[in-house]
């Protein structure tokens, strides 16, 4: 990870993206736990990844009992998961009415206001979360957030590997090579670029990675443009670190921006698309989807930024997978070593992978499941990795937070909640397309180029 004693973007996303699944999937449920999904327990089914199921049965917990603190909150992130904002907000406030003091409530509501820019009805549920940074951060912007203009950007990539690299600009400035990963939050930012943009920080934080001490300041960007589209008055985040690595990019785009788009990441035509959030633009995604004999797999969004859908892994049948776009790696997905145990996937304990992820040490063993999956995507035999020591609350937990662009959260929270089978990665993607639809909360993968 280390590149000549320094810690670069490089070696920090790649380490990342190394063993960001593997260790962030769950084994696969026990025999206990899927009995009592089957019998509708709310909170088996909430981790058997059958959230409208769940749901349902938060719901018929609370009309027996109204003050149910947990099953408010529950599902109020139920609601969240698919952005499915009026649900969230009615039982994420029941929640708080309940216990205002309460962090888990006030952290999924500060979320849910963020995904709708609701930044000032957010800072006081940060707050109160003990996520001291986000408030003042979000505090800081004045007037309206992500301000769209234009109707579509696209841009061509000038790399594929180790990560995709693209031209972006910044504040009307030449173009810097950024690259994008949905294991980020925000946009970040280099020192360098962030000093050129004049960017001013309204507040800091010290983390310490691997034994290093990292500071990470955040801000607000005027603008950010990518191809004709340019978003204003923007989240940023930058670390204090010179990054002099040859080919590093200057820059990464994070969940938070694709969000706010009908995002294509066209692996095969080497393009990202960012169109504007309408019924229209929806709609021919649809549409295009139909044509090409794409069905739509679910999209859930999870702690802020993280895209999850169904997937499978040799015979585990359809499960919840996490889906880690953009970054680097040479593994097309990643798991927990007990999960290939039980599904019986070749492993090769003679040659293990020892990394840094989230400032810990990380052991994976390359294995070879006979087919991986997302609907009509799939890859046969192909180089994956198994995690040692994986489970949910693992580095899903680390990583959320403190990639590239680091930690923000002294106390992250605790992993997701529900099992994670396994997460696809950057090589998965390569001979598709795919379209990420944050408002009907749907994926689309094809094969071949974007139209």
């Amino acid at each position: 990870m280390a590149e000549d004693g320094e810690w670069g973007r490089r070696s920090l996303l790649r380490g990342a993206a190394v063993v960001a699944g593997a260790a962030a999937a769950a084994p696969l449920l026990g025999a206990a736990a899927s009995a009592r999904a089957e019998g509708g327990d709310a909170d088996a089914l909430f981790k058997a990844g059958e959230f409208e199921r769940a749901g349902r049965a938060y719901e018929e917990i609370l009309k027996k009992d109204p003050k149910n603190l947990h099953a408010a909150r529950q599902r109020g992130y139920v609601g969240l998961l698919g952005n499915k904002f009026p649900d969230a907000e009615k039982y994420l406030t029941m929640a708080l009415g309940l216990a205002p003091a309460d962090k888990e409530t006030n952290r999924l509501l500060g979320d849910c206001y963020i995904r709708q820019d609701k930044f000032s009805l957010a800072v006081p549920r940060w707050q109160a979360a003990g996520e001291d940074v986000y408030a003042k951060w979000f505090g800081a912007l004045r007037g309206e957030a992500y301000q769209v203009h234009g109707d579509v950007g696209r841009v061509a990539w000038t790399e594929l590997d180790p990560f995709p690299l693209l031209p972006v600009s910044i504040n009307g400035g030449p173009p810097k090579r950024f690259t994008f990963y949905t294991r980020v939050p925000w946009l970040g930012l280099s020192a360098k670029v962030a000093r050129e943009a004049g960017l001013e920080a309204v507040t800091s934080q010290k983390i310490e990675y691997a034994g290093r001490v990292i500071w990470h300041y955040f801000g607000v960007l005027e603008s950010f443009k990518l191809g004709d589209i340019e978003l204003r008055n923007v989240p940023v985040q930058w670390t204090g670190e010179e990054d002099n690595a040859a080919g590093s990019p200057e820059g990464i785009i994070g969940t938070w921006i694709l969000y706010h788009f009908l995002t294509t990441v066209d692996y095969a035509g080497r393009s990202l698309i960012l169109r504007r959030r309408t019924p229209e633009s929806a709609g021919k995604a649809r549409a295009d989807a139909r044509r090409a004999g794409v069905e739509p797999l679910p999209l859930w969004l999870a702690r802020e930024h993280l895209l999850h859908s169904r997937g499978s892994i040799a015979d585990s049948g359809a499960r919840v997978v996490a889906m880690d776009v953009g970054g680097t790696s040479e593994m097309a997905a990643g798991m927990a070593v007990e999960t290939a145990q039980r599904l019986r996937i070749h492993t090769d304990y003679d040659r293990p992978l020892e990394a840094y992820a989230g400032g810990q040490p990380v052991v994976s063993y390359p294995c070879y499941p006979k087919e991986i999956r997302l609907g009509d995507a799939s890859a046969k035999y192909v180089y994956c990795y198994a995690d040692k020591g994986g489970g949910a609350g693992g580095f899903a937990s680390a990583d959320a937070r403190s990639d590239a662009f680091a930690a923000v959260a002294d106390d992250p929270p605790p992993g997701e909640g529900f099992d994670v089978l396994a997460h696809f990665s950057h090589c998965f993607y390569k001979p598709y397309n795919v379209t990420l639809d944050f408002t009907g909360m749907n994926v689309y993968i094809a094969r071949g180029k974007a139209t």
